[in-house]
């Protein structure tokens, strides 16, 4: 069973028609056909009665509808979460800034990314700058605003531009 057959089931349901349904998916109605077919298969049991020209589902199908409709939902949810997250409409971001640059710099900045991208959660903190460094080497923040050379914190000046 993939997604690919499940959404194809649904139209199919949805349409009572395998041609009608293969219309709106851009498939042709032998690819159809097999979908459901395969699904049959697998689960050893008919999803539609044939009704003249037409197509009714059966228990089966009916309970298959269903658990596809809420499965294929799910799905497009995952797909938008994870499409959100990677254009920056959903995450997190941990910043730590030493005290002068977070009391004078970082925080207009901060109200500015924040309007740009209101799904991004800023966990933010401050310390003084070696702290800042210890927290990006540990991994426990993506961003650090530290000041001073950066050879104060054992960082060779060719390894921080």
């Amino acid at each position: 069973m993939t997604l690919d057959q499940l959404q194809i089931f649904i139209a199919v349901a949805k349409r009572e028609h395998i041609t009608r349904a293969a219309d709106v998916l851009g498939l042709a109605p032998p690819s159809v056909s097999a979908a459901v077919a395969s699904l049959e298969r697998e689960f050893s049991t008919k999803l539609f009665h044939r009704v003249g020209r037409g197509i009714a589902l059966t228990e089966g199908g009916k309970l298959l509808l269903d658990e596809s409709r809420a499965l294929v939902h799910r799905a497009d949810a995952v797909k938008l979460a994870m499409r959100e997250f990677t254009g920056l409409a959903r995450g997190r971001l941990a910043i730590k800034a030493s005290q002068t640059i977070a009391s004078h710099f970082l925080t207009p900045r901060l109200v500015d990314f924040h309007q740009a991208y209101p799904g991004v959660a800023l966990v933010v903190s401050v310390g003084n700058s070696t702290e800042v460094v210890e927290a990006i080497i540990r991994g426990d923040i993506e961003l650090g605003f530290v000041e001073g050379p950066e050879e104060e914190f054992g960082i060779p000046a060719s390894q921080s531009k």
